[in-house]
């Protein structure tokens, strides 16, 4: 009798427990945050930053894990697998979440069926640029030698997201543009003060020491409007091409399904970091034009970018490199 009494007590304990942990406000022990990419690539840094701060405001350690591989699908996947209570989360960006679906033929996830988009942390805007003495020195001569003398002027790229964007460029300006695939920026940006390409387009964190510099000179940022990463330089859209937006981004998720609860907190405490200058300095400084949606916005955002990507990367069939 006594040895049941014991095991009634041990068992009540346990239970009062976990009706303490589950009363507690969310979170109530350490989330983890996946990173589908290497440690110190862009998105790491951004989402440790990000991690870094919420940390201290929610009181409960946000903890960054990578796992790398096909392009971010194998982490992305293994998040998508992942309980939905609030304690998995992704970093996504449009290559996972845009991009994928179109790219690879068993991706072993659904974007839009097996995540809840959280918040979205910035953009990364892409730049097409040229060597300082070129004289087609604006989208306009450029789409007006590009239709002269169509599938001449070379543009280099190193990504299936800076493709897509040339891919759109083209479609949405009528430049019949030639590209040329590099495997690195290092060596399309060599190649490109050297006169072997004419033109290059790429992340503005990836060009933008460079065009700083003075040994290459922005034409033509990809984001709506001219932004804060390359002030003074004005948009395609800005220079005719209407219309004409395709940047990457840097985008919570949590797996579909995750409580109400976790998404809204992590929702509105995220708007507030955003919101803070030493923030956005921050993610300014990593090449990442700080801007938030949630919500509604946020859903409808999502639905956006694969449409978009897809279209882009089904006209152009583009394939993996």
């Amino acid at each position: 009798m006594q040895q049941i009494l014991k095991r009634w007590a041990a068992g009540l304990a346990i239970a009062l427990g976990v009706g303490v942990a589950a009363a507690q406000p969310y979170p109530a022990k350490p989330v983890r945050v996946v990173v589908p990419y290497p440690a110190g690539q862009g998105t790491d840094v951004a989402t440790r930053y990000v991690a870094e701060q919420i940390s201290r405001s929610l009181g409960q350690n946000f903890v960054v894990e990578n796992r790398p591989g096909a392009g971010g699908n194998i982490g992305t996947q293994y998040v998508a697998r992942s309980p939905a209570d609030g304690y998995t989360l992704l970093m996504g960006t449009n290559g996972t979440h845009a991009a994928a679906p179109f790219l690879f033929p068993n991706l072993g996830f659904d974007p839009l069926a097996d995540f809840e988009p959280v918040a979205l942390i910035g953009i990364l805007p892409l730049v097409f640029v040229t060597a300082p003495g070129n004289p087609l020195d604006s989208v306009g001569k450029l789409i007006a030698a590009a239709r002269a003398k169509p599938r001449t002027l070379n543009v280099a790229y190193t990504t299936t997201t800076s493709r897509s964007a040339l891919e759109l460029f083209m479609q949405q300006a009528d430049a019949p543009l030639f590209g040329v695939a590099y495997k690195g920026s290092a060596q399309a940006i060599t190649d490109l003060v050297g006169g072997q390409v004419e033109f290059m387009v790429d992340t503005i964190a990836s060009l933008r020491a460079t065009v700083a510099g003075g040994r290459l000179k922005a034409l033509a940022v990809t984001s709506a409007e001219s932004g804060r990463l390359l002030p003074g330089v004005p948009s395609v859209a800005e220079q005719g091409v209407k219309g004409h937006e395709i940047t990457g981004w840097n985008l919570l998720y949590a797996p579909k399904g995750s409580p109400s609860e976790a998404v809204r907190t992590l929702a509105t405490e995220l708007a507030r970091i955003m919101g803070l200058v030493e923030t956005q300095d921050k993610l300014l400084q990593l090449g990442i034009e700080p801007k938030v949606l949630t919500g509604d916005a946020l859903a409808a955002f999502t639905v956006a970018e694969r449409d978009k990507w897809g279209a882009v990367i089904r006209s152009a069939n583009i394939r993996v490199e």
